[in-house]
């Protein structure tokens, strides 16, 4: 229930769809109760003791078409109306996840496959509408069911008490298979959320199926996950083929037996009217049948609140990215960076930093260093605030991080990561990120600044290259210069670079360093290197093991030191670079 009704919030806005769909299934309602009434007028007054002329008969005819025309426009408004505010109502529900899912914070995403996201946002919400049909389904049903009883009991009160008495059994039959159905639909939006997860992840890692030979061992798991999904779907339509029609049908059936009995019965010695048993026999379909669409309905009722309930799990997911604090209206002006005694864990329990501090001065460069998995992306991750951090403070200009508007931390840190990700689009479009205040003087100002642009004026259609999605028609090496080129065209005061040269070659990576150096003048840079011969010139360098900073220096201080960096760069560079 308290689903059904969160999801009746979104028709609220368009109430008038919804009154207009009510007001044509009352009429339609009324229509349909008179096409037979009309029918047993004629049949009764006219043709029963044949004093019907070819007047009377011309002018029922007419009646009754008049009738079946305005059953078919009541049909119908009711249905366009009621459908129109149901998509409109579908459409406010996906806009509503998709900005959710862009206030969640990265641990939301760690922790969830994007597969079951994929599917909460595309199948879940395509369900509701069949949702919403449903109430449609109900609110027909009950006009119809409630003017057929009006209309058999001015007839016949006792056989119409006879019929109602069918309604007890209905209603069991309509309890039983929300109880059962609702487990059934559950497992079964489960088992496609696991399908779609599979699909996704193929997709993505086709490359290193392909490499390794894992066609078969993916397509069996596939299938696995398939043939768990066509279980489901078979206790599905298993459940609907016994507990849906054939209980309705069967107690119609049964009803007009009962009918038919009592008319019977009566006639033995009264006379019974043939236009009478026709329409009371008629008011019985009106009674039963949307009873069968009630019920095939269900079947998208439940459907649609397992769906509702997985909605609002990600509607209600309080794994927010980190908030800034209240007025938060600071502006920064220096790009001056300092940690102080800084800890932080990724699930909120086991430290990955450990009392991480530093000062970045304005226009200078830190850089880290470390083994995988020593916490320098972690560092990076609670500076651009994709995490909350734990203990300690980081201050930008002497003021806490938490006291600057997330716009202003976005168009003042400029961050470039390991692996660029390129939009459907092109080259002009990726670099400028579709913010049309940057002029195309600036994009291939930045393009040329990063020295990309050498690669891009050879294309033949050059910043007007169509990139395709991943942006795998480029290499590694003009992926990153594109993306070099889309932070320099923001003009950040603070530049945080990711292993930013780990996937370009040599040539290439000679080719940026002139461009990196310029880059970072007047700028504080955040460097994490995989390649320490590029950190030479680093104003301090931070070694860090396990999350603590084992080491700080520049690079001839750590060398002479003889420690852990010396190591790493001997590692890297042999006794002969060293002397």
């Amino acid at each position: 229930m308290r689903i059904f009704v969160r999801l009746m919030g979104y028709t609220k806005l368009y109430w008038r769809q919804f009154l207009g769909a009510l007001l044509a299934a009352g009429l339609l309602a009324g229509t349909n109760v008179a096409l037979p009434y009309i029918l047993q007028e004629f049949m009764d007054r006219y043709l029963q003791n044949k004093s019907a002329t070819v007047q009377i008969l011309l002018g029922f005819a007419a009646l009754y078409a008049f009738g079946v025309v305005l059953k078919a426009v009541f049909q119908f408004i009711q249905n366009f109306a009621f459908l129109m505010g149901a998509e409109r109502g579908l459409e406010d529900v996906r806009r509503e996840l998709f900005r959710k899912l862009h206030t969640l914070g990265m641990r939301y995403f760690d922790q969830t496959p994007a597969g079951s996201i994929v599917s909460r946002v595309t199948n879940d919400t395509m369900t509701l509408g069949d949702f919403w049909n449903v109430l449609l389904s109900v609110i027909v049903g009950l006009f119809s069911v409630v003017s057929s009883f009006v209309m058999m009991w001015n007839l016949n009160h006792r056989i119409a008490l006879y019929v109602l008495a069918f309604m007890p059994l209905l209603l069991f039959a309509i309890w039983y298979y929300s109880q059962y159905s609702s487990k059934v639909y559950r497992h079964m939006r489960e088992k496609l959320s696991e399908l779609n997860t599979k699909l996704n992840e193929s997709i993505e890692g086709i490359g290193i199926i392909q490499q390794f030979r894992q066609e078969k061992r993916i397509t069996k798991e596939f299938e696995a996950t398939n043939e768990d999904y066509l279980a489901t779907r078979k206790a599905m339509i298993r459940t609907n083929s016994l507990l849906l029609s054939p209980i309705i049908n069967l107690l119609y059936s049964l009803g007009l037996v009962v009918v038919l009995w009592a008319f019977g019965v009566m006639s033995l010695d009264n006379f019974v009217a043939a236009g009478v048993v026709y329409a009371f026999t008629q008011y019985v379909a009106n009674f039963f049948n949307p009873m069968t669409n009630m019920m095939d309905s269900l079947s998208f009722f439940q459907d649609g609140i397992v769906a509702g309930s997985r909605i609002f799990r990600i509607l209600d997911d309080q794994e927010y990215a980190p908030a800034q604090n209240p007025g938060a209206d600071a502006t920064i002006t220096k790009g001056k960076i300092e940690f102080r005694h800084v800890s932080f864990a990724y699930d909120g329990k086991h430290d990955i930093l450990h009392d991480i501090s530093f000062i970045a001065n304005p226009g200078e460069t830190v850089a880290l260093v470390g083994h995988t998995g020593s916490g320098k992306s972690s560092i990076i991750n609670v500076m651009m605030r994709f995490y909350e951090f734990g203990t300690g403070e980081i201050l930008i200009d002497d003021r806490d991080i938490r006291d600057y508007p997330m716009p202003e931390l976005r168009q003042k840190l400029g961050l470039v990561l390991q692996d660029s990700f390129m939009f459907y689009g092109d080259i002009s479009s990726n670099i400028r990120l579709f913010n049309q205040d940057i002029t195309d003087e600036q994009v291939q100002a930045a393009a040329k600044f990063v020295q990309a642009d050498q690669f891009i004026e050879k294309l033949p259609h050059q910043y007007h290259a169509r990139v395709i999605e991943g942006g795998s028609q480029f290499s590694s090496g003009e992926r990153q210069l594109l993306s070099f080129a889309r932070t320099i065209v923001t003009n950040p005061k603070i530049l945080v670079l990711d292993e930013a040269t780990a996937n370009i070659d040599t040539e290439t990576e000679t080719m940026i360093q002139e461009g990196l150096r310029r880059l970072r003048k007047g700028r504080t840079s955040i460097a994490i290197a995989h390649r320490l011969s590029t950190i030479k010139d680093a104003n301090l360098i931070l070694v860090l093991d396990a999350g603590r900073i084992i080491e700080r220096g520049t690079h001839e201080e750590l060398l002479a030191k003889k420690g852990r960096y010396f190591d790493m760069y001997e590692l890297q560079n042999g006794d002969t670079a060293i002397e």
